[in-house]
């Protein structure tokens, strides 16, 4: 199986490349650097041969903004350099944003699957710990890693019952890749009992490391930080094309208690900006795409968030928020959006039935009453009516607790880290 798999990356390479030239045409990889993906003469290596090398790899934002206060933690020894490999265009961005003032880190895109790639990048770099984040798995790497001896690791690892049905297709194969971690460190009960189904040996569960997220906020410009203070709004985020109404039915129910409430939405992607601004129209609301740096103008119902990277600056402000792909049942098997900023910013999170990748999370904050189940628009709306009546949504003491949980997490995966950095 594994020589099928090498025969089809071989075969499809010149498809990959062409793909990926194709994707910086629409901005979509980095122009300067998306030959560090296809090219060993690319790689770029810099290191400091004083210092033994520990690589973290990270697909995409999610999984990076998990390991970054790891990494801070595991660098303040000093001992260590870091190298730090993802995929998509803005995880490269998120990482000269939260590590640029850390010495010893650098990034590089993760190469394709090619075998002949693959022993090139573990010669240029020599670590001496690789660590898989999340469901991350890549067989050629995982099993050139193991076939040198390099300890492996699966941080945060995810296995889904979708996942793991697709991996039972493939028993044998299933077995020899997860068996070639030497410690997994599942993020949820749920995945530790499918890893063990594979016959994993070493499986830890410490919890989830996103609850040891750190929240950085710059915040809003002036004039509309002082807008929002004495406004009434609220956040609807991470929201998808089928919520959009829903969140627009919200905003009316709210308007017939509360006039002047504003409405901020932040999509999950914003190219669909300007089909919320097309939904707001129909519903007779007044609608602003919101670009960075731009004002709040007066006259506004809907604000409508263009840009990334822009969500906690309002979450800072805000006392309510609606996280999307939560209502939409035709993705229930794939529901549910990241709470855990919004809680930390101190918010009351209100979300749909549908959260299953995030379903333990959720469980943890409905304890706390931090966040609430709805289902529908009036549930919603009342709730939020409610929360603008209220001096705080959430009480510090409950915040407090899973900032304190985030903590004991990252403490104990950095012990587990070191048992095998000092074997």
């Amino acid at each position: 199986m594994f020589l099928i798999y090498r025969y089809l990356i071989n075969i499809c390479f010149p498809i990959i490349i062409f793909i990926i030239f194709l994707r910086t045409y629409f901005n979509k990889e980095d122009k300067n650097r998306f030959k560090e993906k296809l090219f060993s003469s690319s790689f770029d290596v810099k290191k400091n041969h004083n210092k033994k090398l520990i690589w973290f790899h990270a697909a995409s934002i999610g999984e990076l903004k998990s390991i970054i206060p790891l990494i801070k933690k595991l660098n303040r020894k000093n001992k260590f350099e870091f190298l730090i490999t993802t995929i998509t265009l803005s995880s490269s961005h998120l990482i000269s944003k939260e590590l640029s003032g850390e010495q010893n880190i650098t990034h590089r895109f993760l190469p394709i699957d090619k075998l002949n790639l693959v022993k090139k990048f573990l010669d240029n770099w020599s670590p001496i710990l690789t660590i898989f984040v999340d469901s991350e798995l890549w067989p050629n790497f995982i099993l050139e890693i193991k076939k040198r001896k390099i300890p492996l690791v699966l941080l945060n690892g995810r296995i889904t019952k979708k996942t793991f049905l697709r991996w039972g297709l493939l028993p044998k194969v299933a077995e020899k890749i997860f068996q070639s971690f030497e410690l997994c460190l599942p993020a949820s009960k749920e995945s530790k009992q499918y890893l063990e189904k594979f016959k994993v040996k070493n499986v830890k569960y410490l919890g989830n490391l996103k609850l040891a997220f750190e929240n950085k906020t710059n915040s809003l410009n002036d004039k509309n930080k002082e807008i929002l203070n004495f406004s009434k709004f609220w956040c609807a985020v991470s929201t998808h094309k089928e919520e959009d109404i829903f969140c627009l039915k919200t905003h009316l129910k709210i308007k017939a208690i509360h006039q002047d409430i504003i409405t901020i939405i932040i999509p999950r992607h914003i190219d669909r900006v300007q089909n919320i601004e097309t939904s707001c129209k129909k519903f007779n609301l007044t609608c602003q795409i919101l670009s960075k740096d731009e004002l709040i103008k007066d006259d506004k119902e809907i604000i409508v968030i263009n840009s990334y990277g822009m969500t906690s600056n309002y979450l800072e402000l805000c006392k309510s928020v609606f996280i999307g792909k939560s209502m939409i049942e035709k993705l229930k098997s794939v529901g549910g959006q990241n709470p855990i900023e919004a809680a930390k910013l101190k918010c009351k999170i209100y979300h749909g039935p549908y959260v299953y990748n995030f379903q333990e999370i959720y469980n943890l904050f409905n304890k706390y009453k931090i966040s609430e189940e709805i289902h529908n628009e009036i549930e919603l709306s009342n709730k939020i009516s409610m929360d603008l009546s209220k001096s705080n949504a959430i009480n510090n003491e409950k915040i407090e607790i899973i900032n304190n949980l985030g903590k004991k997490i990252l403490n104990d995966t950095c012990d587990e880290l070191d048992k095998i950095i000092n074997k």
